[in-house]
C-alpha cells in the first residue's frame, strides 16, 4: 500500500495542503509545534477515523474554523483508492471509500494499516494497563475483524453492568446480571485467545528487532495476564459482585488484561534506561510493521515520528540500517533538524522526498 497524495483543509494548525508523497521514504524537518506531527496525525486519522493524540473531532478542527476535510488518494493491491473524511462542528463526521459513505466505521478499520511510534508511545511503558490492552487491540483488530466486534460487544456488555453496579438502591435481581455476565464471558473468551496466541507470536520477532537494534546481550520480554487464565470468567464475576457493588465498578474481566514487558527478570519501567526505553518501544513498534505483514495484510505504512531522540550514536545507527533497507514499505519520518534524515536519505534504495515543515505549510526540498 501507498499514500500517493494527500489534500487537507482545516485540520489542526493546517490551513491547507496538497502534497504528493514518495513511495518509499518521505522526511519531514522543522522546530517542535510547526506541523510535522499533525502530518502524521492526518495519515492515521484516515485510517482509524481517530486523531492519533487523542482529541475529538471538534478538537483537531482548526481554531476559527467550523470544519475539516481529508482526501487521500492510495494505492491499494495496484489499484487506486479514493479515502474522504470529514467532519463539520455543526454536522457529523463522514467517511466515504469510492465516494460511498460507511454505514459503520468499524468496516473501514484494516483498510489501510498503519504503524506509529511517537514520543506519547512512553505511556506504553510507563502508563497503566490499558495503554498495553489498546496497543494490542490495535494490531489485532487491523486484520481480524471477529476481534473487533466481539471487543465492542464485550465493552457494551460491561458498561451495562457497570450500569447496574451503580444503581442507587443497588438492583438486587441475579437475572439481570447473568444476562451481561454471560456475554462478557463468551466475548472476553474470544478476546483472551486472540490476545494469547498474538503475544505468543509476537514476542519472537519483538526480540528479534530489539536485538539488532541493541547490538548486545540485554534480554527482553512480554508476557500476557487475564482472568481467563483460571477459565470462565462467570464464577469469578459471582465471586465478587459484593465488592463491585460496593466500588460500583466491574473489577474482574478482560478490561483488566496486561501486556507484561520485561528487561530481564523485572518491568522494563522500574529498571530501563532512557535509550533502553527507546529501543524497547522501536523494537515493538517495528515488530508490527513484520507481523501485520505476516497476517497476509497488505504493506502498512510506517509513521516515525522523532525516533532518535534519548538513543545513542550506535542504537541511532542500527535504527538507520533498518529503516532504510527494502524491509519497510512507505515510511514517513519527522525530525527537528536534517542530520539523521540525510543520513537516512543517503542509505536509501529508491525514490525519497524531503518537506521542511513551517507553520503548517510544507515545501518539498532536493
Amino acid at each position: 500500500m501507498k499514500l500517493e497524495q494527500l489534500s487537507i483543509v482545516n485540520y489542526k494548525n493546517i490551513r491547507e495542503a496538497e502534497i504528493r508523497f514518495s513511495p518509499r521514504v518521505n522526511c519531514l524537518v522543522g522546530n517542535n509545534g510547526m506541523g510535522k506531527t499533525n502530518l502524521l496525525d492526518a495519515i492515521y486519522y484516515l485510517s482509524f477515523c481517530k486523531s492519533l493524540s487523542g482529541l475529538t473531532d471538534k478538537q483537531v478542527v482548526r481554531h476559527g474554523e467550523e470544519f475539516f476535510m481529508l482526501n487521500a488518494r492510495y494505492e491499494l493491491n495496484e489499484q487506486p483508492e479514493d479515502i474522504q473524511c470529514g467532519y463539520s462542528l455543526k454536522g457529523r463526521k463522514s467517511f466515504k471509500r469510492g465516494g460511498k459513505e460507511y454505514k459503520r466505521l468499524s468496516n473501514h478499520i484494516g483498510l489501510l494499516p498503519v504503524v506509529t511510534l511517537t514520543p506519547a508511545d512512553s505511556e506504553l511503558i510507563q502508563g497503566g494497563s490499558e495503554e498495553r490492552r489498546r496497543l494490542m487491540d490495535q494490531i489485532i483488530s487491523q486484520f481480524d475483524k471477529t476481534y473487533l466486534d466481539a471487543l465492542i460487544r464485550y465493552n457494551s456488555a460491561l458498561q451495562q453492568r457497570n450500569s447496574l453496579l451503580k444503581q442507587d438502591p443497588p438492583c438486587t435481581d441475579l437475572t439481570l446480571y447473568d444476562v451481561w455476565e454471560q456475554q462478557m464471558d463468551y466475548y472476553g473468551q474470544r478476546i483472551f485467545e486472540a490476545r494469547r496466541q498474538f503475544t505468543e507470536q509476537f514476542e519472537p520477532v519483538f526480540q528479534e528487532f530489539y536485538q539488532q537494534i541493541a547490538q548486545d546481550s540485554e534480554q527482553v520480554r512480554l508476557s500476557y495476564t487475564s482472568h481467563f487464565e483460571r477459565g470462565s470468567l462467570l464464577p469469578l464475576l459471582n465471586e465478587v459482585r459484593q465488592r463491585d457493588l460496593a466500588l460500583g465498578y466491574t473489577t474482574r474481566g478482560i478490561h483488566k488484561d496486561e501486556l507484561v514487558m520485561q528487561l530481564g527478570d523485572n518491568l522494563i519501567r522500574q529498571v530501563g534506561s532512557q535509550g533502553q526505553n527507546k529501543t524497547y518501544l522501536v523494537g515493538l513498534k517495528l515488530a508490527q510493521f513484520d507481523y501485520l505483514c505476516r497476517q497476509g495484510l497488505t504493506t502498512p505504512i510506517l509513521l516515525l515520528d522523532d525516533i532518535f531522540d534519548r538513543l545513542d550514536s550506535r542504537r541511532v545507527e542500527q535504527i538507520i540500517r533498518l529503516v532504510a533497507s527494502d524491509r519497510f514499505g512507505q515510511i514517513f519520518i519527522t525530525d527537528t533538524n536534517r542530520e539523521y534524515l540525510d543520513r537516512i536519505i543517503e542509505n536509501v534504495s529508491g525514490e525519497y522526498k524531503l518537506y521542511t515543515v513551517e507553520e503548517g505549510e510544507y515545501a518539498e526540498k532536493e
